[in-house]
C-alpha cells in the first residue's frame, strides 16, 4: 500500500469503512470518505446507511462527501439486462465500476492522488473483481477528465482490507460505534438472492 497520500475511500457502508479508515491513516494517508451507493433499492435505506457513514466520519474526524442518489440511473446503466445475473457475477462487476468511476471522478476533481474502496473488507465481495473495476475507473478518469494524462489522474489502490482480520476488526469497531449493519448488499437483486 502507498503511504503519505491524499486518498478518497469509496464507502459502501459505515461498518465496512470502520476498519478501512484506521488502516489508511495508520500509513500516514489523509483520508476523505465518498459515499456513493445508487445501487441501494430504497432511498430510506440509502439515508440510513449514509447516516451511519456520517457517524463514522465524525468519530474518525474525516470529511464525508455524499454522492447524489439516483437508483433509476443505476438500474439503467448497471442492472438493465443483468437482472438475473448471480451474486458475484456480471451485475456486481458493473456495479463496482459504476460506483468506483464516480469516486475516481470526484477524487480527480478535488485533487486527490489516489482512491480505494471499503468493498474489499467484506468476505462476500471478490477482491480481484473489485480491483479490476477500480483499475477501469482510474483509466477512465485519466482518459477523459485529465486530458489523457495518467500522471494527473488519481491512482487506484488495490487494498484487500479483509486481510489481517480486517473484517473482524470492522465487526468489532462497528459494534463499538453502534453502527447499523445491513443484511444485504443494497440492490433489489441482492435482496432477492438472499437465503
Amino acid at each position: 500500500m502507498i503511504c503519505g497520500m491524499k486518498v478518497v475511500l469509496h464507502v459502501c457502508c459505515g461498518p465496512c469503512a470502520s476498519a478501512c479508515v484506521p488502516a489508511l491513516r495508520d500509513l500516514g494517508n489523509e483520508v476523505a470518505l465518498f459515499f456513493s451507493n445508487s445501487n441501494i433499492d430504497k432511498e430510506a435505506e440509502f439515508e440510513k446507511r449514509l447516516d451511519n457513514a456520517r457517524k463514522l466520519a465524525e468519530a474518525d474526524g474525516v470529511e464525508l462527501v455524499a454522492d447524489s442518489y439516483d437508483h433509476e440511473d443505476w438500474l439503467e446503466k448497471v442492472a438493465k439486462g443483468f437482472e438475473d445475473a448471480p451474486e458475484k457475477g456480471a451485475r456486481c462487476a458493473r456495479c463496482f465500476r459504476y460506483n468506483l468511476a464516480r469516486a475516481a471522478a470526484w477524487a480527480a476533481e478535488h485533487g486527490y492522488e489516489a482512491f480505494t474502496t471499503s468493498l474489499t473488507v467484506s468476505p462476500h465481495k471478490v477482491s480481484p473483481m473489485v480491483f479490476e473495476a477500480g483499475a477501469d475507473a482510474a483509466w477512465g478518469v485519466s482518459a477523459k477528465d485529465c486530458g489523457g494524462s495518467a500522471a494527473a489522474a488519481p491512482k487506484f489502490l488495490p487494498v484487500d482490507f479483509k486481510k489481517k482480520d480486517g473484517f473482524l476488526r470492522s465487526l468489532r469497531r462497528a459494534a463499538e460505534l453502534g453502527l447499523y449493519r445491513q443484511s444485504y448488499c443494497g440492490c433489489e437483486f441482492s435482496r432477492r438472492n438472499m437465503v
